[in-house]
């Protein structure tokens, strides 16, 4: 299965649910209290995130996709951070407020990256508090590919029969995070993603692993719903289907640093993919491949589109390498969201000596990542005349993009590579040679929107006409 990125930004998603705000007090503890045999934790820094159907809504959002969030919270000022937060994210808030119950608040006190105790500051919204709830969900529903419903059981979706009904009614996908042991409440749901626990709560434990798809088959027949997902912690997740094989995927995390949140990162990621036009399957491989990142992270945590675009890459074998000009693009883009400085050279390199890898060694120093743009053959028979190159293009990418130096490699069938110049933006320039900074082809432009233009120079007696003259001799 190929991953590619999908146009998030085109995606247009309605979440509704429990929304929270988490607050996590990071600290010192060096020390037993004389009061308990607790430790004494010395706060230094307070963070808050929105969680719950917030944390989903993040998520959403952070990968450039239209999100807006029905929710319920206090008339408190925890319930003004908690929309204050999430707008600035870009998510629209449509809430609820109850006259008598706080926003849900869940406190963490954290050490040394440990989690040391979890304060829950909530009561559970009864049905005077999801009054108009049905009615805003419709009046947003209009614009909508897909409704994410992301249940924590604190009663903002006590009536998610109506939610559901209503989202078929209008042919969207309902998507669910399903919370206890009645899923019955579910039907009709398009897709439900229970972790394994939650799975297992209500069609019981499995022996082997034939048992555990036909136990998910006979709920999908059940609930009448598309597909499960199940998520299954260090063995991966796995989506049954009624009409195709079980897909099963691995875990994808190279380290799991903290499980918080990683449910709310799955079904975001699935549901903005599936907006966004992706399939069930290339959605559910995006979803585990964002889950692997997100436990690597501390806490309540969103992944971003340029972290998934980069994961994607490198999932591709596409961290460096040879590139068509479309994806050098893709690629150049995220190396910039993620800080990096691009150098950029270009040239024939026909026949590759000590010369070329000196100088693309210097030139790489210059920055984080060097892309070598170079001459196809019909170009080379032009610049350099007949009998040029020796090597096809073919040859000489595969020969470059082999140098430790070299990142990307891209072939251009202009006479100049002005148009790439334009399209990637480099920061640096880098010509060799005996060229001078005026001579350098694009230099100009670079300097326009205040990149940099450098010539550096080859090593002596290195070039390849004196290689080609040198083999002449050698002929005779």
């Amino acid at each position: 299965m190929k991953l590619e990125m999908p146009p998030f930004q085109d995606a247009r998603l309605l979440v509704i649910g429990d929304v929270m705000l988490d607050r996590y007090w990071h600290g010192v503890a060096s020390r037993v209290s004389p009061e308990a045999p607790v430790p004494v934790v010395r706060v230094g820094n307070r963070e808050d995130r929105p969680g719950g159907a917030g944390n989903v809504a993040l998520n959403i959002a952070a990968l450039g996709s239209a999100t807006r969030l029905i929710g319920i919270v206090g008339a408190d000022e925890t319930g003004e951070e908690l929309r204050s937060r999430l707008t600035a994210a870009g998510v629209y808030c449509d809430f609820l407020q109850s006259a008598d119950k706080p926003t849900i608040t869940k406190l963490r006190v954290i050490s040394q990256h440990q989690q040391l105790i979890r304060l829950d500051f909530e009561q559970e919204f009864d049905d005077a508090d999801v009054i108009g709830l049905k009615e805003k969900a419709r009046s947003l529903m209009e614009d909508t590919q897909v409704i994410v419903l992301s249940d924590y059981g604190k009663g903002a979706l006590r009536n998610v029969a109506e939610l559901i009904e209503l989202g078929r009614s209008k042919n969207i996908p309902v998507i669910v995070d399903p919370k206890g042991v009645d899923f019955q409440k579910y039907r009709g749901a398009t897709i439900l993603t229970p972790n394994l626990t939650e799975f297992e709560s209500v069609v019981g434990p499995s022996s082997n692993e034939g048992e555990f798809v036909n136990k998910g088959l006979k709920l999908v027949s059940e609930l009448n719903l598309q597909a499960i997902l199940i998520t299954r912690g260090e063995h991966g997740m796995t989506l049954i289907r009624p009409d195709s094989p079980e897909l099963h995927l691995p875990a994808r995390a190279q380290e799991v640093f903290d499980v918080t949140g990683a449910g709310d990162t799955v079904i975001s990621v699935l549901a903005a993919a599936l907006a966004a036009g992706d399939g069930l399957a290339d959605a559910t491989a995006l979803a585990n491949l964002a889950a692997g990142l997100v436990v690597g992270k501390l806490g309540t945590a969103a992944i971003s589109g340029p972290e998934l675009r980069r994961a994607i890459l490198l999932e591709q074998n596409s961290g460096r390498g040879v590139m068509t000009a479309e994806q050098l693009q893709i690629a150049v883009q995220d190396a910039k969201a993620h800080g990096e400085k691009i150098v950029f050279t270009n040239g024939c390199f026909d026949i590759i000596h000590a010369g070329h890898v000196g100088y693309l060694a210097e030139a790489k120093h210059l920055g984080d990542r060097l892309v070598v743009a170079i001459n196809d053959d019909d170009s080379v028979r032009r610049l350099k005349g007949p009998g040029r190159p020796i090597n096809p293009v073919e040859r000489r990418m595969a020969v470059l993009a082999g140098l430790e130096a070299v990142d990307w490699v891209v072939s251009f069938a202009e006479d100049t590579p002005e148009e790439l110049l334009k399209a990637l933006q480099p920061e640096i320039l880098v010509k060799g040679g005996d060229y001078t900074l005026e001579q350098v082809v694009g230099g100009d432009f670079v300097q326009s929107y205040g990149g940099e233009v450098r010539a550096l120079e080859f090593l002596d007696n290195c070039s390849t006409s004196a290689i080609m003259e040198k083999m002449k001799e050698v002929g005779k």
